[in-house]
């Protein structure tokens, strides 16, 4: 997974500069979301992985199922994808370039799990808190896990604040066989 990333990294980053320039983030994004969509079929696949094709024939075929979805601009970006044999790292592009995005528009999306069903009061008061703790505007999800028995557990990015019973059992029992 390392690999992957920093072979996408460069293009990430290429298309994140070039769409932030032209004030065209959240169209470059969905452009980038519609090819990732498009490249995850089983079809199209085989077609990008088909040895016998070249870059441009590849680069075409992608194009053309996109249709008029993606601009000029994007269609150079899968030509050039397509020449360096890295349309496969899409999903990998995509995922950095909204990670630069994100990380612009100073927001996060957080993970949030919780034994119980979260009403609005409590997602709101949650994201206002998370909010103020990392200074960025917080897009919050919330899921159901009933083996936490209680609290939660809160990701974003690379931070996680475990607050679930099982995880203080799992630190007590760890503490006992010290």
């Amino acid at each position: 997974m390392a690999e992957l990333t920093t072979l996408a990294r460069p293009y990430a980053k290429a298309a994140f500069e070039y769409a932030q320039s032209q004030n065209q983030l959240t169209a470059w994004s969905a452009m980038l979301g519609l090819a990732v969509a498009v490249a995850g079929d089983a079809t199209l696949q085989q077609i990008l992985k088909a040895p016998r094709l070249t870059g441009e024939e590849k680069a075409n075929t992608f194009v053309d199922v996109c249709g008029d979805k993606l601009d000029a601009k994007v269609q150079n970006f899968i030509h050039v994808l397509a020449e360096n044999d890295r349309l496969l790292l899409l999903p990998e592009i995509a995922e950095l370039f909204e990670l630069f995005k994100a990380e612009q528009e100073k927001s996060v999306d957080v993970e949030v799990t919780s034994a119980f069903a979260l009403n609005n009061e409590q997602k709101d008061k949650l994201a206002k808190v998370l909010s103020a703790r990392l200074s960025r505007e917080v897009r919050l999800h919330a899921t159901e896990d009933s083996t936490l028995i209680g609290g939660v557990i809160i990701r974003a990015g690379d931070l996680v604040i475990d607050g679930s019973v099982r995880g203080k059992i799992a630190k007590l029992a760890e503490a006992l066989k010290s």
